[in-house]
């Protein structure tokens, strides 16, 4: 599945989620991953989170597409990081 993961955390805990999804998935920009996932692999990365972030107060949105084929994507002035260039 190609998942999208945004998020708005603490700043205490932004380096913390960033880096943990950097092992994952392709940063696209400030708090913005994507990339594709195994059913397995998409478990370890949302009970990573879990165990990352403050349930009261941190959020995370995930938006599961089962094929990037689904996806357009748009970039409206600077691509802050493109996928492409990612060997």
């Amino acid at each position: 599945m190609y998942v999208i993961i945004v998020y708005d955390v603490k700043v205490e805990r932004v380096n913390k989620v960033k880096s943990f999804l950097r092992q994952h998935l392709f940063w696209i920009q400030n708090s913005v991953f994507e990339g594709e996932l195994t059913n397995s692999e998409f478990k370890k990365v949302s009970d990573g989170l879990m165990e990352i972030i403050d349930k009261e107060c941190d959020s995370v949105i995930i938006y599961k597409l089962m094929m990037e084929e689904s996806l357009t994507r748009e970039v409206l002035g600077v691509e802050k990081s493109p996928i492409n260039e990612i060997l």
